[in-house]
């Protein structure tokens, strides 16, 4: 008799097979097989192994994807490492002034240096006096 398949009856001597409980693991999940799967890392580019455990770990989680970074990249993303921001050089829209942005810029939309940024920032602040220079009344 198997340890693994349970039997009916209550001291009666039935002892008819009801189901065979192997194929689930003690969660009621039905059991899935896995085995390593090679990634590519995100940030680096290089190729990490997703192991069977770490998928086993994943699916008992219920985690819907994959891990995107090698361990390597996720340590260094957990510890607040320096995170590269890109700078591209292109001339201010406004001035002509060559600068530096920490974005790409896109097609059609103008690229301000810092001090026409600012400006421009300057005059779209909105105002705490109404247009007509009258304090607001209330009703």
């Amino acid at each position: 008799m198997q340890d693994n398949v349970r039997r009916q009856g209550i001291g009666t001597g039935a002892s008819e097979v009801m189901a065979d409980f192997s194929k689930f693991p003690p969660s009621g999940k039905p059991a899935m097989e896995f085995t390593d799967k090679v990634l590519k890392c995100v940030d680096c580019g290089s190729e990490f192994i997703f192991t069977a455990g770490e998928q086993l770990f994943f699916h008992d989680k219920d985690f819907k994807n994959d891990p995107k970074r090698c361990k390597q990249c996720k340590a260094k993303r957990a510890t607040g490492g320096p995170r590269v921001r890109t700078e591209t050089r292109t001339q201010c829209s406004a001035c002509g002034l060559e600068t530096t942005v920490p974005f790409r810029p896109t097609q059609g939309r103008p690229v301000l240096c810092r001090s026409c940024f600012q400006k421009s920032q300057g005059a779209q602040a909105p105002t705490a006096v109404p247009p007509s220079g009258q304090a607001p009344t209330a009703s």
